[in-house]
């Protein structure tokens, strides 16, 4: 593998090559593509000329394009998944912008211009990303009837589920934290409601999706194993409409409609969940008294002030509680706030300015007689960040930017009421300013060769005030210094490059390559066998060191039979620094020593992704499987050797099939199958004084049993106007009752304290759903 410096080198030497290569003057086209019912600006839009095949260009995360060519008679192409094709007439003798509006597709192929332009396709796609369309979602039967984007995209290759009632998921063998998780580009750090039962992206408020596995480009960074990038709906400009669905246990509503028509538009969405008003009604003080739902909102609103400037501002708020009956509760709950500026300096040049607010917050309360304790966490951002994207011609693209992150982490407060017993405690808060700078290049070297490479510089410095400490090897503290407000204790300067190379075979079939450095600064801590929203954010400091993970990765890709089918297979390996493992009993929450109780190390992850889909006709849908080992090499742990992750599952298999039968029904089924988690169970137990102690041997040693599930759904259609639309969706999650492991404990038999009992805590057998949803 090469090293970071060697890659480093390359890009550098690369860069000089490129960047002044110019042909003879030329005009530029520049403009967006929006969708024509509702005005929603399409990101990924693929812009082209039936007199220059091989040269082309996509929409930014904007619907932004713009591509320069020699003076002369051109017809332009504008296609996006969906969506009829639009053509125009060019006569290209100035700069010209040019706006355009697409339909939705009737269904018809526009057979020679798709041949035109379907060789030039595979060139534009990087490797390691993947796109979901919302109404692709909207079509897989999830829980309760809840579409849900996390666990929709865990269908995909190399993106694992963390399980039922666990809240995250696995990508490339990354543990949960390992994700950055964007809403309108703000992190969004636990994304899951009812304890991983849901997410917290309501599909409504949704436009586009975007994944990346590996070759990331160098705009993104902050996490080692993945992006999802994921915009929420701009608002429809030409008219209101609303949409929303009531289901068994949750409903949701959406409107959206212009502020000034062409000029603005709003939109607002959202979703609370019920299971409480029927609690309330129990007899039972007990259960009427118990508290569980969930509530999200989404919002959203822009303006075009003239032709080169727009404004964006939108934002989430949700909230989960959970209470019972005198014996406290667990509440929980996300934030962001997004203000973003896009600003045309010229056909060439595209600028995006955002300010961004990041909030997770959890409070627990404990209530037992006089004693009533409410602990609350969380962790706070503040970011400005800075984005150029700057087109030289149609093979050249340049992207920069620079970004800065103010974390503020509050690990725990403890507050007593006046008739409790014990004191209040604070933890300290930890301060750190997370920044970077990025260039990146995108250059079709040939018609045939594309190249993608770029670094970002990224650096994390932990702020005072607050006491830094030392330990020895048993964790005792050797030293404490105090920091004042605002002064630097350390800093940590890392090189990220990234590079990825595409290779055209021929007008189906592609090969690609990538490299890319990641580098994290916000560690997760959790030693347990199912996540939590009480887990600990812990940040960088003079003791625990950013992670690191270098990737590679290597695929071959194709789409034949007329782009009706496409397959993937690709293989990776990752190599990870400054990994996280914990000391045997060690506590995470309420320690202000947290650090001691730490180990650390490095480790591994490869796998064999492999990704057959079927895009077209009444029957669509995919298979994937990967075959994958993740491990760990931890000093203290397991006799220094390697070591199962976690999170390592060797098999995951995924099925998914879609079957239109007529305009009235649909049909829809998936079926899933993992090896089981890796986990750390007793090797035995010996008496001391007289009480049963468990010995265990080796960590995560052990397998959980292995999961499978099938869910199956239907929708009818309803009423399909051109002003009303209503359906009724049925489905039915684990179809077959299989019990699936949530948790396997093992305890004392009460009879006989030298046996030893095991229980397996099974969350769902089969849960049926009936959702009504309309759209106007």
């Amino acid at each position: 593998m090469l090293k970071s410096k060697q890659i480093t080198a390359l890009i550098m030497t690369l860069l000089p090559l490129v960047i002044f290569a110019r042909q003879q003057p030329v005009f530029t086209v520049a403009g967006t593509v929006k969708d024509k019912k509702t005005g929603e600006t399409l990101s990924g839009a693929s812009i082209g000329f039936l007199q220059k095949e091989k040269l082309g260009v996509v929409t930014n995360a904007y619907g932004f394009y713009s591509i320069s060519l020699p003076k002369g008679e051109y017809t332009m192409i504008i296609s996006f998944s969906g969506y009829a094709i639009d053509t125009v007439q060019l006569d290209l003798q100035k700069n010209i912008v040019m706006n355009r509006s697409l339909s939705v597709s009737n269904g018809q192929l526009q057979q020679v211009v798709v041949s035109a332009r379907k060789a030039a396709g595979l060139l534009k796609t990087p490797p390691g990303l993947q796109k979901m369309s919302i109404e692709e979602i909207k079509s897989i039967p999830v829980l309760l009837g809840e579409k849900d984007i996390l666990k929709t995209i865990q269908l995909l290759p190399g993106i694992k589920s963390a399980g039922d009632g666990k809240s995250g998921f696995y990508v490339r063998g990354g543990a949960a934290d390992q994700n950055l998780i964007l809403l309108d580009e703000a992190p969004v750090y636990n994304a899951s409601h009812l304890l991983g039962f849901f997410s917290v992206f309501n599909a409504d408020a949704i436009k586009d999706v975007s994944i990346y596995k590996g070759g990331m480009p160098a705009a993104y960074g902050g996490r080692l194993a993945s992006v999802e990038d994921i915009k929420m709906k701009d608002g429809n400009d030409q008219q209101f409409s609303g949409s929303g669905g009531i289901g068994l246990i949750a409903s949701r509503f959406s409107l959206e409609g212009p502020i000034v028509k062409d000029q603005g538009s709003f939109t607002i969405s959202g979703r609370r969940t019920y299971v409480d008003l029927f609690t309330g009604l129990s007899s039972d003080t007990n259960i009427s008294n118990t508290k569980l739902y969930f509530y999200d909102l989404n919002l959203k609103a822009n303006y075009r002030l003239g032709k080169k400037d727009r404004l964006f501002i939108s934002g989430y708020f949700g909230k989960d509680v959970l209470e019972f009956q005198n014996e406290g509760g667990i509440d929980w709950g996300n934030a962001t706030a997004t203000f973003r500026w896009n600003h045309i300096f010229n056909s060439r040049l595209f600028s995006n300015t955002s300010l961004i607010y990041s909030r997770y917050n959890y409070n627990t309360q404990f209530a037992s007689d006089n004693n009533n304790i409410r602990v609350t966490s969380d962790i706070t951002d503040y970011q400005f960040k800075q984005d150029f994207n700057y087109y030289l011609d149609p093979r050249n693209r340049f992207d920069v930017g620079f970004n800065f992150i103010y974390h503020i982490t509050q690990p725990g407060e403890a507050r007593a009421s006046e008739s409790s017993n014990f004191n209040d405690i604070t933890l300290e808060k930890k301060y750190a300013l997370e920044s970077a700078a990025y260039a990146s290049h995108e250059w079709s070297a040939t018609d045939k060769l594309k190249f993608m490479y770029g670094i970002r510089l990224s650096a994390l410095t932990v702020l005072g005030p607050g006491n830094m400490y030392t330990y020895d090897q048993d964790g005792n503290v050797l030293t404490t210094t105090w920091y004042s407000r605002g002064k630097a204790v350390k800093t940590y300067l890392n090189p990220e490059p990234r590079l990825a190379v595409t290779y055209q075979l021929d007008n189906i079939n592609s090969v690609k390559l990538a490299y890319d450095r990641n580098v994290q600064n916000i560690h997760l801590l959790n030693n347990s066998t199912s996540s939590s929203p009480t887990n600990v954010y812990l940040p960088t400091g003079n003791i625990v060191q950013p992670q690191v993970a270098d990737q590679v990765s290597a695929g071959y890709y194709s789409n034949f039979h007329n782009r009706r089918y496409e397959f993937s297979t690709e293989v990776y390996y990752k190599k990870l620094q400054n990994q996280l493992d914990y000391k045997n009993n060690a506590e995470l929450v309420g320690n202000n020593n947290v650090e001691a109780d730490l180990l650390f190390g490095k480790g591994r992850a490869y796998g064999w992704e492999n990704y057959f889909k079927k895009k077209s006709g009444k029957l669509t849908g995919w298979i994937s499987y990967t075959l994958s080992r993740t491990e760990r090499k931890i000093e203290g742990v397991n006799n220094n050797d390697w070591y199962p992750a976690f999170q390592d599952q060797t098999h995951s298999l995924s099925i998914v099939g879609i079957y239109k039968y007529n305009q009235k029904w649909t049909f829809s089924a998936s079926w899933v199958y993992n090896t089981g988690n890796a986990v750390t169970w007793p090797s035995g137990k010996f008496p001391v004084d007289g009480v049963p102690v468990y010995y265990y041997a080796k960590r995560n040693g052990d397998r959980l049993p292995a999961y499978h599930r099938l869910d199956v759904g239907a929708t009818l259609q309803l009423k399909n106007t051109a002003r009303f639309q209503s359906d009724l969706n049925f489905s039915i999650y684990n179809a077959y009752g299989y019990e699936n492991p949530y948790s396997i404990k093992f305890q004392n038999d009460p009879k006989n304290p030298a046996r030893t009992q095991i229980e397996q805590t099974t969350l769902f057998r089969m849960v049926p759903a009936v959702t009504y949803n309309f759209k106007f």
